[in-house]
């Protein structure tokens, strides 16, 4: 124990002070479980993250990560090009030995690891190399102890329960079924919801005419446009890797454009999904009582003017055509393509 380092309130014992270190490429379970037994053990936990430039993964990104889930930690980072094994540099020891004594300049009493390299790492920087986690114990085969950051990478769906709020928000795919009326999108997205679990969020719009009938003016559109996104962000905290969306905010812009001429610059500004399905308008058009566009002429001109708006906002989408299977079948085939 080192001399002169501050009482703790209850006068009891010196403050203990941890330190650990990981590309957290990205954080996952077995991360979180090591930190948080090291969190228990000591008064001050320091978490250095470490990145270089040519990463699968940004480490300023890993650094917001980390300092998210481990807010009771001091968590630096280090992205320098240094030495990442002794083999690579004589110099390999007295580099690390700097970026640990600037990351955690008091004295370290306990250094945590989860694998070996922890005994000489903290004979080099101070501290008892406590051992911590299933992996040292050889229990690779345990589902938290052999999680692996690059098999996490390889396949983020088959470690869903594994991930932090904050790697499954990065990692999650939302997709929209965008169309003109009478396209199939809430028959589509049913479909797609049975085969992959996923959750869907309706259409607000379709509520909001129901309950609301009558012309649709200017703040009606603009309301919609908002709930729509409001019900997005809030059922992202719940889903999979998949988030199925009936409509967002960009096509309640196509209905504006087609209803009043213009299109808000608030919904072109809206959050974006990761690829939009744009349903051609080549299935019969029904009339459910909140439709619109019966005419011909009126159905194509609704028809370019909802494709406009995704070319206009820049976002990727696959055109989706076809009858009952050959439908599903091409938007399958187009997240499919996303995905791999």
């Amino acid at each position: 124990m080192g001399e002169g380092r501050p009482q703790r309130r209850d006068g009891c014992s010196v403050t203990k002070r941890g330190f650990l270190l990981g590309k957290f490429m990205p954080p996952h379970a077995g991360h979180m479980a090591l930190i948080n037994a090291a969190r228990a053990l000591v008064d001050e936990l320091t978490v250095l993250v470490c990145w270089l430039p040519d990463d699968p993964i940004a480490g300023e990104l890993r650094l917001t990560w980390m300092r998210a889930i481990c807010p009771d930690c001091r968590v630096v980072g280090q992205g320098a090009a240094v030495p990442q094994a002794p083999a690579d540099s004589d110099d390999f020891w007295p580099v690390w030995r700097a970026i640990i004594a600037a990351a955690h300049p008091e004295p370290i009493d306990y250094l945590f690891a989860g694998e070996a390299y922890g005994a000489e790492l903290a004979r080099q920087v101070g501290g008892l190399f406590v051992p911590l986690g299933g992996r040292v114990l050889g229990l690779d085969h345990d589902p938290l102890s052999g999680l692996s950051a690059s098999a996490v990478r390889a396949d983020p769906s088959a470690h869903w329960p594994y991930l932090p709020a904050p790697v499954r928000a990065h990692y999650r795919r939302t997709i929209c079924l965008h169309g003109a009326e009478s396209t199939g999108k809430t028959t589509l997205a049913a479909q797609l919801a049975a085969e992959t679990g996923a959750l869907t969020v309706g259409e607000y719009g379709r509520s909001h005419c129901e309950a609301h009938r009558g012309p649709l003016t200017r703040d009606d559109l603009l309301l919609i446009g908002r709930a729509q996104q409001a019900m997005i962000a809030a059922a992202s905290e719940w889903a999979g890797p998949l988030l199925l969306v009936d409509t967002d905010a960009l096509m309640t812009a196509a209905w504006c454009e087609m209803l009043l001429g213009q299109r808000p610059g608030e919904l072109m500004a809206a959050p974006k999904c990761d690829l939009y399905l744009l349903l051609e308008p080549d299935l019969p058009w029904v009339d459910d009582g909140t439709r619109f566009f019966s005419n011909p002429d009126e159905r194509h001109r609704f028809a370019m003017i909802v494709e406009q708006v995704l070319v206009d906002a820049h976002v990727p989408f696959v055109r989706i055509s076809g009858h009952g299977q050959a439908r599903l079948t091409a938007a399958r085939a187009a997240i499919g393509a996303m995905n791999g």
